[in-house]
């Protein structure tokens, strides 16, 4: 035989098929100014990041009222809602156990970025689904 042989079961998608995904391509705007941070807590449940997830964060970018940034609060980093209004800015996490953070005078604030995309897993490595 002069042909390839099929060893497993037979996809009606290898037909569209057109080319690898990259995921660079699909979540990268800006190269040179994007760079990945692992999420660590509960505090952004609210909007889909959880735990484990992995965070594509654009530095280029300027907050906005409700986007989400990368912000180093006194020293500490944190993944929250940057909030600012009349009352100035105050940086929300997405689940009601933890208070908004707002800023006083003695206070630093440093916005690292927007997160742009959230990558996670449906289940943890290793883990199985429970019913």
């Amino acid at each position: 035989m002069g042909s390839a042989v099929m060893a497993g079961f037979p996809s009606p998608a290898e037909q569209y098929v057109e080319r690898p995904l990259d995921l660079n391509e699909l979540l990268v705007a800006r190269p040179a100014a994007t760079y990945f941070v692992r999420a660590e807590g509960d505090s952004m449940e609210g909007v889909g990041i959880r735990s484990g997830d992995m965070l594509v964060v654009d530095r280029s970018l300027a907050p906005w009222d409700r986007a989400v940034v990368i912000a180093c609060v006194d020293g500490e980093f944190t993944v929250k809602t940057f909030r600012k209004g009349r009352g100035g800015v105050r940086l929300e996490a997405a689940n009601p156990a933890y208070k908004p953070i707002r800023f006083k005078d003695e206070m630093e604030l440093r916005v690292f970025g927007v997160v742009t995309a959230v990558i996670h897993r449906f289940h943890g490595e290793g883990e199985q689904a429970t019913a």
